[in-house]
């Protein structure tokens, strides 16, 4: 039986071993700054790889989300609709465009945004002409949301989509890359996302001008002028030369990534089968996606998540609670909420569900031992 030394990580960056030979590049080339050869071609590989016209690369997921936003003419007094299983985020940078949340549950058939909570939202908006100015849909753990259902509401009531996709890169709907469905898309690359760039972001949009436009915006609004020239508020959001070579390597290998991921959570299914109570995350027929964690939930009598983690936690595994819901936050104590059909789905998943260990270097044995660990924990 394998004995750990050290904690088994829930999910940690793995590099390729090309990263430095375009790290190197940007000090060859003394392109340091955010501009350069790296960040062109990092653009490039994120257009590529998703089938669309052109990407902006920036600081941060939350900075492409607050860069969608913005486009979207997002402001003081606007509301935004966003799913409430989820990071924070989301949805901070509609608080800092001064627009106010509505938070959508999730349901039970892919743990996103539920098109019947969000009917609901929608329908209330429009009887007291206030539609919301954006729908954030959260393809959450990598999974896609029901988009069909999702846009054809978006359709009907006027109100643009943009796809949070910061954990989903790689993950499709319908064969369509996640992130490419909605009106604007965006992807993370921070530290534990299924690449990362250590930290970093980026922006797709169904109109390439759009792109062209918050690259603008990025930089903190500067006119083509020989001189310093500005006409509207901006932001210093461009990603550095330097980390953008580390994505193009991250690109190289984003597809073994990916399989990896679906592979853990395959063996993870298998081998916590027979558990009673216990059910894995569930996927769509028409998605395929990255499973960037592993995540269950689990019906035991007098364990919580809480207590199963610590449990985890005493064998050298480390595990975490799912994202407990935004509705459910201080900061948004007083942010409307909608419900799916079968009650509060998000809280529920919140309260009965864990991310397992999911990093794409664990070992079988590794893996093996999570596994039996999780059982005993479970069966008793």
């Amino acid at each position: 039986m394998l004995k750990t030394k050290k904690m088994i990580p829930l999910a940690v960056p793995h590099m390729s071993g090309m990263e430095e030979k375009y790290i190197q590049k940007a000090f060859q080339e003394n392109w340091i700054a955010p501009l350069g050869s790296n960040v062109d071609g990092f653009e490039a590989s994120i257009a590529s790889y998703n089938h669309v016209s052109d990407a902006a690369v920036v600081s941060s997921g939350t900075a492409a989300i607050h860069l969608a936003l913005q486009l979207l003419n997002v402001g003081a007094g606007d509301t935004v609709f966003c799913s409430t299983f989820t990071f924070v985020a989301s949805i901070n940078p509609a608080l800092y465009l001064g627009a106010k949340p509505v938070f959508i549950d999730s349901e039970e058939e892919t743990w996103c945004m539920s098109p019947f909570a969000l009917k609901a939202a929608l329908e209330d908006a429009r009887q007291k002409n206030r539609l919301p100015k954006a729908i954030i849909v959260v393809h959450i753990y990598g999974q896609s949301a029901k988009m069909d259902e999702i846009i054809a509401l978006a359709n009907e009531y006027g109100v643009p989509i943009v796809e949070d996709a910061a954990e989903a890169l790689g993950g499709t709907y319908r064969n369509a890359p996640l992130g490419t469905l909605g009106d604007l898309g965006i992807f993370s690359f921070n530290g534990n996302k299924i690449i990362t760039t250590s930290g970093g972001g980026a922006l797709v949009a169904k109109q390439p001008e759009k792109i062209a436009e918050a690259r603008f915006l990025a930089s903190q609004s500067k006119e083509d002028a020989p001189y310093y020239l500005h006409h509207q508020v901006g932001y210093n959001y461009r990603l550095s030369n330097v980390l953008a070579g580390i994505g193009i390597a991250q690109m190289d290998v984003l597809n073994d990534r990916v399989a990896k991921k679906q592979e853990i959570f395959a063996a993870y299914e298998a081998g916590l089968a027979d558990v009673p109570g216990s059910v894995m995350m569930p996927e769509l027929d028409v998605a395929t996606g990255n499973r960037w964690l592993s995540t269950m939930t689990f019906d035991t009598d007098g364990k919580t998540p809480e207590d199963v983690m610590e449990l985890l936690k005493a064998q050298g595994i480390d595990s975490r609670l799912l994202w407990k819901p935004m509705h459910q936050q201080p900061l948004f104590q007083d942010a409307p909420f909608y419900a799916d059909e079968a009650g509060d789905v998000a809280t529920k998943l919140f309260e009965t569900g864990l991310c397992l260990p999911s990093s794409t270097q664990m070992t079988q044995e590794e893996q093996e031992y999570v596994i039996d660990a999780v059982k005993k924990i479970l069966s008793k």
